[in-house]
């Protein structure tokens, strides 16, 4: 409740570029810029049929709804145990968690957003985090959680617990953490090693107990999932230019045969007119 008035984003995440309507148009917009592909847009749209226009616009909205908006309604339909009313855990869906919850991790689980370690099952409040997810490592980092919350290991304890917590505002940076728990009249710094960032699972560790800082598009995995920047090699520099070349001679060439024919057609009738009236003139 104390947390509610601060408006903090949700956990739900957002990883899909397109949607219904900007698919179509986007996708084209970027696609186009290679010219090959232009070309042979034009090509497809001279020689296909009706029924070709339907299995592209079958294509497409396969694209749209079996791939990145299916990914992102799995994840944010991953259960995760909130601490409610600091009576009892309940099974939360990832995008109804929200700044300031308690959580309760287990062993071999995903990280639900970026969470500051409180205790954990193993002694001196310890835990374990395979990070190949966020950096490409498989080797297992240890977090430990501060003296003074490291014996918050269970729910009567962790009642008690009403820290506040001023940090950094979210960033990408996935190896650096600057913040200040305050608690019981003392401030006590926070740093890397005591978070557990989305995208990590606990390992080695029957469960954890952390409080989210940063949640959904904040999170550190999600800071670093920046726009897309469309890419240009030099040989795809080279290819647009031979087919504008390739383009511009087949025009040239069009441009000469309808001019060539029409020619020929004015001739050929100017001709005929000339056969006609000299049989005219013969038959008098």
């Amino acid at each position: 409740e104390y947390n509610a008035k601060f408006s903090y984003t949700d956990n739900r995440i957002k990883t899909s570029k397109y949607n219904i309507f900007t698919f179509l148009p986007v996708n084209l917009f970027e696609q186009l810029q290679r010219v090959a592909n232009a070309y042979f847009i034009v090509l497809l749209i001279l020689q296909s049929s009706d029924f070709m226009y339907c299995r592209i616009f079958q294509v497409y909205f396969n694209c749209i709804f079996q791939f990145r908006h299916r990914s992102d309604q799995n994840v944010n339909n991953r259960q995760s145990q909130v601490l409610i009313r600091g009576r009892y855990f309940r099974n939360e869906k990832w995008m109804n968690v929200r700044v300031g919850d308690i959580i309760k991790l287990e062993n071999n689980q995903f990280v639900t957003a970026d969470i500051l370690l409180l205790c954990s099952s193993e002694p001196y409040g310890l835990c374990y985090v395979e990070t190949s997810e966020l950096d490409g490592e498989t080797n297992l980092k240890v977090r430990q959680a501060l003296t003074v919350t490291s014996e918050l290991t269970d729910i009567s304890k962790l009642v008690k617990f009403n820290g506040e917590v001023i940090c950094e505002p979210p960033n990408n940076k996935l190896d650096k953490f600057t913040g200040t728990l305050f608690w019981r009249d003392c401030k006590y710094p926070l740093d890397n090693g005591k978070m557990l960032l989305r995208g990590c699972t606990l390992r080695n560790t029957e469960w954890c107990f952390g409080m989210v800082i940063f949640a959904g598009l904040q999170t550190k995995l999600m800071q670093n999932c920046g726009k897309t920047i469309f890419k240009r090699t030099s040989i795809d520099k080279l290819m647009n230019t031979l087919v504008l070349w390739v383009s511009v001679f087949q025009w040239a060439c069009d441009i000469y045969d309808e001019f060539h024919q029409k020619v020929e057609i004015t001739e050929v009738g100017f001709r005929y007119r000339l056969y006609r009236i000299k049989n005219i003139y013969t038959n008098y």
